[in-house]
């Protein structure tokens, strides 16, 4: 009498995708941890810039998202291990708190973050229209001084604004921007607007918008990329849940 287990290869096929997607859940938890942790960063860095301050709740919620993609995650290898009907609904409730969390951080970075960039040129304008010569340590001037160093900028659209619109400063005939904008590579920069070799030439609104939409669109995709592995999980988990227990045949040579 020989007996075997009718285990369907379609079963252990299925087991072995939420196995693998899994391990990419692992993966894009700390991808959805480093752009969350990259918003918060960059709305303390330049908060003053953004009156706004919801636009730090979309880097909260795709934290809290990469901290639960850990058990989701674990729940995934798992349950091809030990097929518990308990821990599939566990992870079925899981993935779907996980997609709203994701769907909602996406529509609130879209939509502060296009408020942010709205609401960015006339906090630029305000502060560095105060840009104070005389007093190096008044608020508003360091604040300008730190951010052409961080950004490597000069001036809101580029360095020629400290000769137009924004607060000019003569010596001997020549026009002087701030300190802050000479490059680092030219020990010898003496601020003067003449030595534009030695100055940073790109405007600082540019640099902030370009860092909003790198952070827009990178928790755009990693929240897309997510979803997509959360469907797949969903769905393979789903059809486990209904797979038939592995049941033993036995054939005897003499029926």
């Amino acid at each position: 009498t020989s007996c075997f287990q009718s285990i369907p290869t379609i079963n252990s096929l299925r087991s072995f995708i939420l196995t693998f997607i899994g391990f990419f859940l692992w993966g894009a938890s700390l991808l959805l941890l480093f752009g969350g942790i990259f918003v918060i960063l960059t709305y303390k860095s330049y908060r003053v810039f953004f009156p706004n301050q919801f636009l730090i709740l979309p880097g909260w919620l795709a934290i809290l998202a990469a901290i639960l993609l850990f058990p989701a995650g674990l729940l995934a290898v798992s349950i091809p291990v030990r097929s518990s009907h308990y821990s599939q609904g566990i992870l079925m409730y899981l993935l779907l708190v996980l997609f709203c969390l994701e769907t909602s951080s996406v529509a609130m970075t879209q939509v502060y973050s296009a408020k942010a960039c709205y609401q960015l040129k006339s906090s630029l304008d305000h502060i560095f229209h105060q840009y104070n010569w005389s007093f190096p340590h008044h608020c508003n001037t360091e604040i300008v001084d730190s951010v052409h160093k961080q950004l490597k900028c000069c001036g809101i659209y580029n360095y020629t604004d400290w000769t137009e619109g924004l607060p000019k400063y003569l010596h001997s005939g020549h026009i002087l921007v701030p300190k802050s904008c000479c490059k680092e590579t030219f020990l010898d920069c003496n601020s003067d607007l003449n030595q534009s070799e030695k100055l940073f030439k790109e405007g600082c609104l540019m640099k902030l918008q370009k860092r909003l939409h790198f952070i827009t669109q990178y928790m755009a995709w990693c929240c897309v990329l997510v979803i997509c592995l959360e469907v797949l999980a969903a769905v393979s988990n789903g059809i486990l849940m209904k797979a038939p227990l592995a049941q033993e045949f036995c054939i005897s040579p003499f029926s």
